[in-house]
């Protein structure tokens, strides 16, 4: 059973497609694979055939998740999420690499670090980044623990590619965080 693959839904995403599978299929290590990765969706983020209307749209609620693909062999997704002005995730880590672009609008970032402390553990900061259009930030588990925000008074826009099916997990958190948390 394979799972569907949603069709380039504009000319450039199907390009930013074709050349993300050109990386993914080399099979290199997952920090390679993002850094690469990364290098190929930059010339794409404020391009204004990149996404349709309907994936610009956001939810008055929560960020919202837009697919734009998934690879028919799970090896890779890419996905616009778009914020609403003061909408953040949960502090929380991924199930694969991971490469964020800014496509529109400015994106705040805490990193965190995990400290046992005894039989239990907690948070500690270890940076703040803010991520303006164009910027572009790629990693690979372990280490990448983080809470992401639209800090901006407008929309903001971010075209995530995840190496998983995230149209079958549904999401790329692997664990969403709820320890005490420490300023650095």
């Amino acid at each position: 059973m394979t799972t569907p693959t949603a069709p380039p839904t504009t000319a450039r995403i199907g390009q930013l497609v074709a050349d993300v599978r050109e990386v993914v299929d080399r099979g290199l290590p997952p920090d390679t694979t993002a850094y690469l990765v990364g290098e190929r969706l930059s010339p794409h983020l404020g391009a204004d055939d990149l996404l349709t209307d309907g994936q610009r749209e956001g939810d008055p609620e929560r960020y919202r998740q837009h697919i734009l693909h998934a690879e028919h062999d799970g090896s890779f997704s890419i996905v616009a999420l778009v914020w609403l002005p003061g909408q953040q995730t949960s502090i929380h880590d991924h199930v694969s690499w991971c490469v964020t672009g800014v496509h529109q609008g400015i994106e705040s970032e805490r990193r965190y670090r995990l400290v046992p402390d005894g039989a239990t553990a907690r948070l500690v900061a270890t940076e703040d980044v803010v991520n303006h259009q164009g910027d572009v930030c790629g990693f690979a588990p372990p280490g990448d623990i983080h809470r992401v925000r639209n800090s901006c008074t407008d929309m903001a826009i971010s075209i995530h590619i995840y190496g998983a099916d995230i149209s079958r997990l549904g999401s790329s958190v692997r664990r969403v965080y709820e320890l005490p948390v420490a300023e650095r």
